[in-house]
């Protein structure tokens, strides 16, 4: 089998066990994590429907830790369970083909396209629908705010991707009016990447004012989308594509928000996610998570757009120094 036909099969694996997930025991992010450990999600479908004989990569450790008599994952599957299981594999198959048919570009866990630094995320989505130039390890910051921001934020969002430009940073931004519109438009004015994490599926386009602006960031950036192709905006898929957006970039920049944006999502899960969040001012001083948020470890304040950029750079210097001093223990551990 060539690697493309390989790679058609394991993603036709992984959407399949997607479709058929026990709510119960699996999230989305659980079997990302699960294919991506086992490098294989036929390995993991066929597990599923045959624990017996087809024991997971980690399975023997976990034995050898913890010996018992009987294992819970060694039960057989129901007739019904393998039945949906082949099922969901057969119709997975002809739809990965169709959106490949469709010029709909899938990237799963198990793709080397697939950013590294959201692997990183223990909510990472098992897969994305590319539209655009993808890069790999890119220097990439989140610009996000209010939807019905004030002009004063909206100056502020513009500055700010013109200085992210400039430095040859990404702009990130998750294509919602206001903010997100701001600093997309301003990093494509500046001759800049910009990087859009959609709500939708990739084949949607919300809001629809957005529509000539989405088309024109797959033209010179990149639009990702982590939902099925057709799927539509829910109050869910918006804060699943902020976290998304946390794990993509280097730090996220909190230009304007109230006290139930959903805006403070990607600020608390960037805080998990271990990335930096740069809030302005206004945002620590108005609301009441802003004011939580400002007294924590990866959490600065900024009033002005220089501020911002000190900031970045700095974080990056310290970045480099961390690498670097990894790398020399690294080395001097190896020489020992």
């Amino acid at each position: 089998m060539v690697a493309q036909d390989r790679l058609l099969e394991e993603n036709a694996a992984l959407v399949a066990l997607l479709t058929t997930i026990d709510e119960h025991r699996d999230t989305w992010s659980s079997v990302a994590n699960t294919v991506a450990r086992q490098g294989s999600a036929v390995a993991v479908l066929d597990h599923e429907m045959d624990p017996v004989h087809h024991h997971l990569i980690d399975d023997d450790l976990l034995y050898d830790d913890d010996p018992a008599l009987f294992d819970e994952d060694d039960v057989p599957p129901t007739a019904e369970r393998r039945h949906a299981l082949d099922k969901a594999l057969q119709d997975a198959r002809r739809e990965v083909r169709e959106w490949r048919g469709r010029g709909l570009d899938f990237v799963s866990v198990l793709d080397g396209r697939y950013p590294n630094r959201l692997r990183q995320v223990a909510d990472m989505p098992p897969f994305l629908f590319a539209d655009g130039t993808m890069v790999q390890d890119e220097l990439a910051v989140s610009v996000v705010g209010s939807r019905e921001a004030s002009p004063e934020a909206l100056g502020f969002a513009r500055d700010t991707a013109s200085m992210l430009v400039a430095c040859r940073f990404a702009v990130i931004a998750g294509l919602a009016a206001g903010i997100d519109t701001a600093a997309h438009e301003q990093a494509l004015a500046e001759g800049g990447r910009t990087v859009a994490f959609i709500g939708t599926g990739i084949t949607r386009q919300y809001p629809r004012q957005n529509q000539a602006l989405q088309y024109e960031i797959a033209r010179r950036g990149l639009v990702l989308s982590q939902f099925w192709p057709d799927q539509g905006p829910t109050k869910t898929t918006f804060p699943m594509r902020n976290a998304s957006m946390s794990g993509y970039g280097i730090a996220t920049v909190v230009v304007e928000a109230h006290e139930y944006s959903g805006t403070r999502i990607q600020a608390r899960q960037a805080q998990q996610h271990g990335r930096p969040v740069i809030l302005r001012d206004t945002v620590a001083a108005s609301t009441e998570w802003g004011r939580r948020l400002a007294g924590r470890p990866g959490v600065y304040v900024a009033s002005t757009v220089a501020q911002v950029h000190d900031i970045l750079l700095r974080l990056l210097h310290l970045g480099d120094e961390l690498d670097h001093a990894i790398d020399q223990l690294v080395s001097s551990t190896a020489t020992a």
